[in-house]
């Protein structure tokens, strides 16, 4: 890649990253097109030649994917603020434009999400982010660590990866009423198959948080168990850290083989140390461990 062309990118990526910090906010082409040092007068074309999508619909579907989490993960919070977050000036304008999306009503997304259909309306965002947003990786971004036993207690995903966000929701409803809150309790995913297996029937992750409390299941599906102490090659991740998946691939195809270690009889899985939507999706951090000998 040339200097120009990298250049160009970089001035792209401002202006992602300035929408994914001021959902909130006014972002039209003026303030876009300054973040991003480019003329007004070309920058929506420049844009959607970029991304795939125009700048408008960019910042619907952002605006729109953050609503959804919040409805689906944030009981506590009114439909009426998070309409006007999501740059609605009336709760009724929120539910035409959500229902034109997802096929559903707020109020009926909160109660029981349809997440087939959601998922299938953010694969032109996730493209449009995949584009600038790729993470490369070097050796020098992984560390090795002695890590403690860590007692957790898990509730487990079995079956199409399309449902996990029911068992997400079901998850943090208990981990509340359990009073395992994240800035004290700490999450963790275990993946103990494939992110795409052959059969979607086959995937198989499990949800976790760090507790030594006795375990208060709740009408849930919750068991204690353990991530076991010992050595782990440690990669941070900053930013889209929904997909791991490449990640994960660096240190199996490129960090392990070069570097002598072998891998433990322990899956790899990782810490979630902040979530969105409380950062924006670009600030979101994970840790991912691969177990060692």
């Amino acid at each position: 890649m040339t200097a120009a062309l990298r250049n160009y990118h970089e001035r792209m990526q401002r202006a992602l990253e300035y929408i994914d910090q001021h959902l909130h906010d006014d972002l039209d082409l003026d303030v876009l097109s300054g973040v991003a040092a480019f003329s007004k007068f070309h920058f929506h074309r420049q844009f959607t030649a970029t991304f795939g999508l125009s700048v408008y619909r960019y910042v619907q579907l952002a605006r729109m994917k953050r609503a959804s989490y919040r409805l689906a993960y944030r009981n506590e919070e009114y439909v009426t603020e998070i309409a006007m977050d999501a740059g609605y000036d009336a709760p009724d304008a929120f539910a035409r434009a959500f229902r034109q999306r997802f096929g559903q009503s707020p109020s009926s997304f909160r109660k029981s999400p349809d997440w087939e259909p959601w998922l299938a309306a953010f694969g032109p965002l996730d493209i449009a982010r995949s584009k600038l947003m790729q993470k490369t990786f070097t050796h020098k971004d992984v560390t090795i660590r002695n890590v403690s036993p860590t007692p957790i207690a898990i509730m487990e995903h079995r079956g199409d990866p399309s449902t996990l966000g029911a068992t997400i929701q079901r998850f943090i409803a208990w981990r509340k009423a359990a009073g395992l809150h994240p800035r004290t309790n700490p999450t963790f995913n275990v993946w103990r198959s494939e992110r795409r297996p052959a059969s979607p029937a086959g995937y198989s992750v499990d949800l976790c948080v760090g507790t030594d409390k006795p375990i208060v299941a709740n009408g849930e599906k919750v068991k204690a168990s353990e991530i076991p102490g010992g050595r782990c090659a440690v990669l941070r991740v900053v930013g889209n850290t929904d997909n791991l998946e490449p990640a994960a691939l660096y240190l199996y195809r490129e960090w392990l083989p070069a570097s002598g270690e072998e891998a433990r009889d322990f899956p790899i899985y990782c810490q979630r140390l902040s979530f969105f939507p409380e950062v924006p999706e670009h600030e979101t951090v994970a840790e991912l461990f691969l177990p060692l000998k």
